[in-house]
């Protein structure tokens, strides 16, 4: 059973930062693409970033220049390094995996975890 466990939210200031972990269980579960999305209530869930298993990653425009996403293959885990924080990136985000990065062949995703910022 393939489970994907994300840490890291909480609240902060405009211009603060945090870093969102979602963990990959079992350790044998290696995706082809892993990703981060977002949603609002009332919105659609957007992505915010992805990185595939050749290490090539893509941002929304929204984020770039102010997140990192990377992924540590020894602790099969997926990063999200959130610098510059907006309001309006208050949302839930989720970790997602899939074998393709369209995210919409099988896609497994995590429970979400809150980001909420403040002005």
């Amino acid at each position: 059973q393939v489970q994907l466990v994300e840490s890291g939210g909480g609240s902060v200031q405009a211009g603060g930062s945090l870093r969102l972990s979602c963990a990959a269980s079992p350790v044998t579960y290696r995706p082809y693409c892993m990703g981060w999305f977002r949603q609002t209530p009332g919105k659609e869930r957007e992505g915010v970033a992805t990185f595939d298993t050749y290490g090539r990653t893509t941002y929304a425009d929204s984020v770039k220049g102010r997140f990192t996403i990377s992924r540590d293959n020894i602790k099969n885990t997926l990063i999200l390094q959130m610098n510059g924080l907006k309001p309006e990136d208050t949302a839930m985000y989720y970790c997602a995996a899939d074998g393709h990065c369209s995210f919409t062949y099988r896609p497994y995703w995590g429970q979400g975890t809150q980001v909420t910022v403040s002005s």
